[in-house]
């Protein structure tokens, strides 16, 4: 488990933009993920159970990109 108090900075735009990075980061392995459990033959009821999110939720956010593959 990480210690919150070594995340701490003096500067909140270090820590701003380090957050806006991990956000980033955290959206690209994530649709990677999803493009990945779809070709393996996953619901999208599947991958939202998976995600902790709605079917639905996760269908609006990922299903257009998958017909633009």
């Amino acid at each position: 488990m990480i210690d919150m108090d070594t995340l701490r900075t003096a500067d909140p735009a270090t820590g701003l933009r380090a957050v806006g990075a991990l956000h980033r980061l955290a959206e690209r392995v994530e649709a990677m993920h999803v493009a990945e459990a779809r070709r393996a033959g996953w619901s999208w009821e599947q991958i939202g159970d998976a995600l902790g999110v709605t079917r639905q939720s996760v269908h609006a956010k990922y299903g257009r990109r998958e017909k633009d593959v």
